[in-house]
């Protein structure tokens, strides 16, 4: 076990929850009820409040919980193993033996292995016990997938998987969907009602705002838990609230830097490309996206930039790629239940049009326009 201490700890602990929530029973209704399947999937953008939901249903349900938040580290199948068989153990050191040289053995013996002991010494501990993996959306590897699924297509009676992530994990979702082994939670159920959004601007941020006030910040922000933070950050020490409110949109400076921070700056230039030319459109589906990006096929993110390394172009290509915004969760709202339109997150769609407007001349954004 010495080996284990050279692992950052803290990424095996359950997040500090703070005591002024927002109360949520009915999503930890939900979550308590897919404790009941082997997986329960929750997947919506940056700033919906996932990792808090997850922490304040697993903390004192009675279950033994097994928690490992992700960084890009755990990309390496070996480094994954060895905080997985730890994190278990952090969570009922009576599943496995003390003395237990798995940690160590994780590092060379084969993955199928590994997750075999590991699966073994579940069921013979035969107790409840329940693994979430957070900001899984890091996880690029294919063999760390397929560890995951190995584990979740094997696992004994008792144990119950949460995966919190920003985009669609590449897991064989539509097969535990079809078994009936899974409930999933997305950005629309995570989204605060205009109650909720009432309780957090007036209860937990105490700012006393009239109704018509959080009715016009509810539907800005589409019920997105972070925007209403950044409005309540915004509005603290401001003496013109009303005007703030009526002005309110995605150009507010928090909004804009969390925006590009969390969302937009991680993207590859092809993609930010797409976003930035089709954010003039009001709604989206791919044969109007095509026609836009063929209208300005040069358009760079900055004036001198260079065309990326792999010449990709999103033009021709915007089925694709309206398709991995949505599994991406990039504030892609669908519009039809056949996911042919679309259109973006209010908010976003303001920081969008605003870099466009940064970025380009008024005659370039007027060409855009032309060949919508």
């Amino acid at each position: 076990m010495k080996q284990a201490e050279t692992l950052i700890r803290t990424k095996l602990h359950m997040p500090f929850i703070q005591q002024r929530l927002v109360p949520r029973s009915r999503l930890q209704a939900r979550i308590m009820e897919g404790l009941r399947y082997p997986l329960t999937l929750i997947t919506a953008p940056a700033g919906f409040g996932k990792t808090t939901l997850v922490a304040s249903c697993i903390s004192g349900n009675g279950i033994p919980s097994a928690w490992l938040t992700l960084d890009h580290d755990d990309n390496h199948l070996e480094h994954f193993l060895k905080y997985l068989v730890v994190a278990f153990q952090e969570a009922d050191s009576t599943i496995f033996d003390a003395d237990e040289e798995l940690v160590i053995a994780s590092q060379f013996k084969p993955a199928k292995a590994v997750l075999t002991d590991l699966i073994n010494a579940l069921e013979l501990a035969d107790r409840e016990v329940t693994l979430v993996l957070d900001d899984y959306q890091v996880i690029k590897n294919r063999a760390v997938h397929s560890a995951v699924a190995f584990m979740l297509d094997h696992c004994p009676r008792g144990f119950h998987l949460v995966i919190a992530s920003r985009s669609d994990p590449p897991l064989p979702i539509a097969r535990w969907r079809a078994r009936g082994q899974i409930i999933e939670l997305r950005a629309a159920d995570l989204s605060f009602s205009e109650p909720e959004a009432e309780r957090y601007l007036n209860q937990v941020m105490g700012l006393g705002l009239d109704p018509d006030s959080v009715r016009l910040l509810s539907e800005r922000t589409e019920g997105w838990i972070a925007g209403l933070q950044m409005v309540a950050l915004s509005i603290r020490d401001r003496v013109d609230i009303n005007e703030f409110i009526k002005d309110f949109s995605g150009t507010n400076r928090y909004i804009m830097d969390y925006l590009m921070e969390e969302v937009l700056s991680g993207q590859p230039p092809e993609i930010q490309h797409f976003l930035l030319c089709t954010s003039i459109l009001e709604s989206l589906t791919a044969p109007l996206c095509n026609a836009v990006l063929a209208g300005y096929k040069n358009l760079s993110l900055n004036r001198d930039e260079q065309r990326s390394d792999s010449g990709m172009s999103p033009a021709g290509k915007s089925a694709s790629i309206l398709e991995y915004l949505e599994k991406a969760n990039l504030f892609l709202v669908p519009l039809d239940a056949d996911r042919v339109w679309y259109r973006y997150h209010q908010l976003f769609a303001d920081l969008l049009k605003t870099k466009l407007q940064t970025t380009l001349g008024t005659q370039e954004v007027a060409q855009l326009h032309r060949s919508e």
